[in-house]
């Protein structure tokens, strides 16, 4: 406990982690929801099924394809290796990449479900009054839809701080670069150091416990949340 910044480390680079995966989210997520809630494609549930898989896959197995496919000698390891010369694989940017898809399915299901729930009447209505596409989605479905953004910006940046699996099978436990806390509290447990693991767990327990409370108030008083 006496070096307290060399312990708190991994907490401060799962939190970098969370919020970077949670705006890579946001960005794709919003026009794949979208697409998702719109198209009349009968591909729509093959390709919800894919979205969902991380829900149901043990997280060892998702980091094993994930490892394989970030590999050098994978065909996206590979091609980043040949662009970067760095490697994906035991770096901060695949943990980056594999947590963007690990949580994908949490930021997409609550934006598929708001951008279902709109209705075509007000999009109908701002199309009557020369709004554009853009116009229309940000000045009319993007304030109907917050409740699905808070939903899943809360739901992506908690799962990634809870994330131990996949990020240690492509991460692996490099101090500084891919030693987030879940594994930190692992191998705290490990060398029987519980001191460590309560401070961190501790950590986590209230930040996790500060976030819920927050989006549960914030629910209740967005103007157009309630339907």
């Amino acid at each position: 406990m006496s070096d307290l910044p060399g312990l708190l480390a991994p907490f401060w680079l799962t939190l970098k982690l969370a919020a970077l995966t949670t705006l890579v989210l946001v960005v794709i997520a919003t026009p794949f929801a979208w697409w998702l809630a719109h198209t009349r494609l009968r591909a729509r549930a093959l390709v919800e099924a894919v979205v969902a898989l991380p829900l149901v896959l043990p997280p060892t197995v998702l980091g094993f394809y994930l490892l394989l496919l970030m590999s050098p000698k994978g065909w996206l390891g590979g091609l980043w290796v040949d662009i970067t010369g760095s490697t994906l694989t035991f770096s901060f940017t695949g943990l980056l990449v594999s947590s963007a898809l690990y949580s994908l399915p949490f930021m997409v299901q609550p934006l598929q479900g708001a951008f279902e729930t709109l209705g075509k009447a007000s999009l109908e209505a701002a199309a009557m009054l020369r709004a554009g596409p853009l116009d229309r989605f940000f000045t009319v479905a993007l304030p109907l839809a917050l409740r699905g953004y808070v939903t899943g910006i809360v739901l992506a940046f908690a799962h990634t701080m809870g994330e131990f699996g996949v990020v240690l099978m492509v991460g692996g436990n490099i101090p500084g670069a891919t030693r987030l806390v879940s594994i930190a509290i692992y191998e705290h447990v490990e060398t029987l150091d519980y001191a460590g693991a309560h401070l961190l767990s501790a950590l986590l327990l209230v930040l996790s416990f500060a976030v819920l409370a927050a989006v549960f108030l914030l629910n209740r008083r967005f103007p157009g949340a309630k339907r």
